[in-house]
């Protein structure tokens, strides 16, 4: 049976007339509607699978952030934060609602920021039921909790902008409207493009408020101590932190204020490309359970199986579920101010150590670097390993400074004395290619160490080349895996490699040198 529709609520304040709404459905009924209308498949053991359509990510260039007087002095612009006219975004404002009349339309009033203190309001209006599903798993629940919308996301995959009329590059648009308080999506079907505006909003919002919002999972361990992890896709973020030993608070977007911690959603978004239930068995398993959406996963058409190991349709397929799916997850989303902070890397050049202690300006010199590498055939025309810097471990969804986010960064370490890592989970013993990726047993072994206070008390070594605190010994790891140079078979072409990567670290660093003092560039790799 059709759910039935409330009439007595309506979208005219978001300038929709006439639409058929479902308000806050729940996931039960939700995926009846997805299924009704075509948009997803039920997997045999209870997942919601879905496809994307062309727009397999986010389209980082379709992005845009109106110019208007109360944000315009603030913003960073240039890179991701393109800037949009306010008669390009009232016309596109217009034409997307005016698209809208009359459709069946789907609303989740949720909210971001599990602390009270700071939490936003939020409200989704998608012309999908799964999208629906997407946010309500994706961000917080609270029926108790009066909602007033201080943001609206209106999602239309169906509109396709018009670049000589909107202002944009392409028929795909995202456009913030931080004085209007709305955000709009056009053109694609990829969900995670809901949760980045979000995240993209409490960006901007929390740092004015002197909280520093954070591109990392965190966790918390049994006698009450915090850890953060920041990273970008395919460090092992979201599996370093699912830790049956510890608490998650939350897997991918948190805030710290002057009270601790605090998760921004109510759900995780994983990666799930040869997921392995051995190494990650807590994720694996909410891809076998109703409730969860699956985007872009392949399945077998006739016993409805999931498959995995296929990149049939992207390499970047996902899994949206409540965080409540994960067995250790801490309900209040909210933990203490961090005594550690792991900095993670995957680094396809094999020269940077396992593990590395950081002092606070060393801290500071990475988190602006926000490195990895990208390895050979991750991307068309990738061949070898090829260095990514993303400031602050999330660049695309920094409306401020990036100096204004690690000096946030720096006063809360030296505040609250937190300890900061480097782990990195590349590779070892050459190149990709020539070595092997680092032994997820190993860096579980390393972060088990510096969080636990074990690497304390042991030698330190200050590497040559890249100026990094360099444990002599852990618990539980070989000490030989501990220096890279030790792990290559020629010594020489370590050391060439070294030089390589770290004069891209200096190349890319002169960029925030005239705004950082000079400890802090010196923290970084030698000449």
């Amino acid at each position: 049976m059709t759910p039935a529709i409330d009439h007595t609520r309506t979208l005219e304040k978001e300038g929709i007339l006439d639409a058929r709404v479902h308000w806050n459905l729940s996931e039960a009924v939700l995926y009846e509607q997805a299924i009704r209308r075509q948009e997803g498949f039920l997997a045999a053991e209870g997942p919601l699978v879905c496809r994307t359509g062309p727009h397999t990510g986010r389209s980082p260039n379709d992005k845009f952030i109106v110019r208007e007087p109360s944000s315009e002095e603030v913003i960073a612009w240039g890179g991701p934060n393109r800037p949009m006219s306010r008669e390009h975004f009232d016309r596109l404002y217009a034409d997307m609602t005016a698209s809208l009349q009359g459709a069946e339309l789907y609303v989740q009033d949720v909210f971001a920021g599990a602390d009270e203190r700071y939490r936003l309001p939020v409200r989704v209006i998608t012309e999908y039921a799964w999208h629906s599903l997407f946010s309500r798993n994706l961000l917080i629940v609270d029926d108790a909790a009066r909602h007033v919308p201080e943001l609206t996301i209106i999602d239309s995959p169906s509109f396709k902008a018009d670049p000589a009329r909107h202002g944009t590059n392409s028929e795909v648009v995202i456009a913030l409207d931080f004085a209007r308080k709305v955000v709009l999506i056009g053109g694609t079907s990829y969900a995670g493009e809901i949760k980045k505006s979000v995240f993209s909003t409490l960006n901007y919002l929390l740092p004015l408020q002197g909280v520093l919002s954070m591109h990392c999972s965190a966790n918390i361990g049994q006698d009450g101590d915090t850890a953060l992890f920041f990273g970008l896709s395919g460090t092992g973020k979201t599996t370093l932190s699912s830790d049956p030993l510890r608490g998650l608070i939350g897997d991918d977007e948190h805030g710290w204020s002057d009270h601790g911690v605090f998760n921004f959603e109510g759900g995780c978004y994983a990666k799930t490309i040869r997921l392995s239930a051995d190494a990650e068995p807590e994720i694996y398993a909410t891809t076998r359970r109703f409730g969860t959406v699956l985007e872009n996963v392949a399945i077998d058409p006739d016993t409805r199986q999931l498959d995995l190991d296929s990149d049939q349709f992207t390499e970047n397929t996902r899994a949206a579920y409540p965080i409540s799916f994960i067995s250790n997850a801490v309900p209040s989303g909210q933990g203490g101010h961090p005594r550690n902070i792991v900095m993670l890397t995957a680094d396809a050049f094999g020269v940077l150590p396992p593990i590395a202690r950081l002092s606070p300006a060393a801290a500071m010199y990475h988190f602006l670097s926000g490195y990895t590498a990208k390895v050979a055939g991750t991307e068309k025309g990738v061949t070898e390993p090829k260095a990514t810097f993303s400031t602050c471990f999330g660049a695309p969804f920094l409306p401020l400074a990036p100096s204004r986010y690690a000096e946030l960064l720096g006063q809360k370490i030296a505040q609250h004395d937190v300890q900061v890592w480097l782990v990195n989970t590349g590779w070892t013993g050459g190149p990709y290619g020539v070595g092997t990726r680092m032994r997820i047993r190993f860096t579980r072994a390393m972060i088990t160490a510096a969080l636990s206070g074990a690497l304390d008390g042991v030698h330190y070594l200050t590497h040559p080349v890249f100026n990094l605190q360099v444990p002599q010994s852990c618990p539980d790891v070989p000490s030989e895996v501990l220096n890279p140079r030790d792990t290559w078979s020629d010594g020489v072409a370590y050391d060439v490699q070294a030089a390589r990567l770290a004069t891209m670290f200096r190349d890319n660093f002169t960029t925030f040198e005239p705004s950082v003092s000079s400890d802090v560039v010196a923290a970084g790799p030698r000449a």
